[in-house]
């Protein structure tokens, strides 16, 4: 789910927004009065959209957008002379105040799709695997390969089965291989 988070130095307009929003059928993770309590709100979400006035009591929207981590959107609520006026780098959006409700709700849509195609793009793509993860799997490789008179390539399917088996990572396999391994070469030892 994507996480909205509601920033206005008033907090009478921040709630204004955030009921505005929870009528449309959006649910807000948070309201705040300074981007300290917007960034602190952030750590508890993967991704998002941050919704802020131009001028918070602590930063201004331009500090806040440079704060968020990456898969977030600062969406900024300003009058026109200000919008005029901002450096509208990627990654923030704007709508003019006075609000429009429509607007609002239209564009909070459209975030929340490209947010989700994001997160999907992301789980899509393959995640580099770490030097010490890519010894883990080898080692684990070369103990089915010695032990078991595996061929390398009987040995990445097994770890690969045994990944999708359990839901838990190549590597994560590899490690538990590993593990079972010492526990059995363990427990032979103390037999002898």
């Amino acid at each position: 789910m994507t996480g909205i988070i509601v920033v206005f130095p008033r907090l009478e307009n921040a709630r204004g927004i955030r009921n505005l929003l929870v009528r449309s059928g959006f649910s807000v993770h948070a309201v705040c009065t300074t981007g300290a309590q917007a960034i602190s709100s952030l750590e508890d979400l993967n991704d998002g959209i941050v919704i802020s006035g131009y001028k918070l009591a602590d930063m201004m929207y331009l500090e806040l957008s440079e704060c968020m981590p990456e898969g977030f959107t600062l969406l900024l609520l300003a009058t026109r002379q200000h919008l005029s006026e901002c450096d509208v780098r990627g990654g923030i959006e704007c709508l003019p105040m006075p609000l429009k409700a429509h607007e609002l709700v239209e564009t909070v849509h459209m975030l929340i799709r490209q947010c989700e195609r994001a997160r999907k793009k992301r789980r899509e793509s393959p995640r580099e695997k770490s030097p010490e993860e890519m010894e883990l799997i080898a080692r684990a490789k070369a103990f089915l390969m010695e032990k078991k008179s595996m061929t390398e390539m009987q040995a990445h399917k097994y770890l690969q089965k045994c990944s999708m088996d359990s839901g838990r990572s190549i590597a994560e396999s590899a490690q538990m291989v590993l593990v079972m391994y010492t526990k059995t070469e363990g427990s032979a030892e103390k037999d002898v």
